[in-house]
């Protein structure tokens, strides 16, 4: 085994050992589940006894007087009670049918549980949820393990061992986002391997729709590791975990207001940008001049013009990796030539 590789051997292994360290990744198998098992509990198809209430508040319904009476005005004067088509004869059969099929209460409108749907998860359910946990727990994970040895001073005890600070700086980065990476796979492989088999035993998962459930999940681990990776590298640029963190919050929470107010178009958001990677292409509007159409259309011109474009995963990997690799480079020529104390 070459100097490297016993190197990143240590490092994954001081990275194991590390009580906050183990307390994220818990907490990076413990939360899912957790949303797993309550997404999967509140979408149970109804019981028989629910079935059978549903049944009798339909048949009263049905027996009400007022039903008949409304059915009734619907037939006498179809276009203004439905809206229907005026080749429908007021008092005709064909009125009657269709006033009658529209008002007919229907049992799905007396039991009110939902559905699992795979696809709704995928885009804007628990998919989302689970992804920004993941992100924000690998971005702790990098951030905490490399800040505690500069907080203890452990990292010129580690120099000392070896004095090739490239090759620290590698390992220590090659640990974190490696494990990061293969955490979230796992985690969100899981997930949607256990939502495809729950769907698919209630026949509600489309042909496809596990596959961009898994692709999404893939993209959202690799997305994970830039987390990891961009917490150890500022970590180890500033030295301190809490600089790092709140650099790093402060982008999440203020940079779109930030832009908006340089003037920056939604193009640089870098949510939007994770958003793009993860969601493999994103819509976003883009203020533009008006067209001599659009002006005629409003009667004036006012200057800008929304228009909805599309921001693809190419563009917004390109955006993230730019970023995350400008800091990677800082940090490695700052611990390059810094003195560590």
């Amino acid at each position: 085994m070459n100097a490297f590789l016993r190197l990143v051997r240590v490092e994954l292994s001081r990275l194991l050992h590390r009580r906050a360290a183990l307390v994220l990744v818990a907490a990076c198998l413990i939360v899912p589940t957790i949303i797993g098992v309550i997404l999967v509990i509140d979408t149970l198809p109804p019981s028989a006894a629910e079935i059978a209430q549903a049944e009798q508040q339909m048949e009263a319904e049905r027996n009400n007087p007022g039903f008949e009476e409304g059915v009734a005005q619907c037939v006498a004067n179809p276009q203004e009670w439905g809206g229907y088509s005026p080749d429908i004869a007021p008092g005709s059969e064909e009125a009657e049918k269709a006033c009658r099929s529209d008002m007919e209460p229907r049992l799905e409108n007396y039991l009110y549980s939902s559905q699992l749907d795979p696809a709704q998860e995928r885009d804007s359910g628990s998919g989302i949820a689970i992804t920004l946990i993941l992100a924000m727990a690998m971005m702790l994970l990098g951030t905490t393990f490399t800040g505690h040895d500069w907080a203890s001073g452990s990292v010129s005890n580690q120099l000392l061992f070896e004095p090739r600070r490239l090759r620290v700086w590698f390992a220590k980065a090659l640990v974190v986002t490696g494990t990061a990476v293969a955490l979230a796979t796992v985690v969100l492989t899981s997930y949607w391997l256990a939502i495809g088999a729950v769907a698919r035993s209630r026949d509600r998962l489309p042909d496809g729709v596990l596959l961009d459930c898994l692709q999404m999940g893939w993209r959202a681990a690799g997305v994970a590791g830039v987390a990891a990776l961009l917490g150890f590298a500022l970590t180890m640029l500033f030295r301190s975990t809490v600089a790092t963190l709140g650099i790093l919050f402060g982008i999440a929470l203020a940079g779109g207001i930030l832009l908006g107010v340089l003037g920056v178009g939604d193009r640089w958001n870098p949510a939007l940008n994770v958003g793009a990677v993860i969601t493999d292409g994103i819509e976003y509007y883009a203020e533009v001049p008006c067209s001599q159409k659009a002006i005629e259309e409003m009667g004036g011109d006012y200057g800008y013009c929304s228009e909805e474009r599309t921001l693809t995963f190419a563009q917004g990997a390109g955006v993230l990796g730019t970023a995350v690799g400008a800091s990677c480079l800082a940090s490695l020529l700052w611990f390059r030539r810094r003195d560590v104390p």
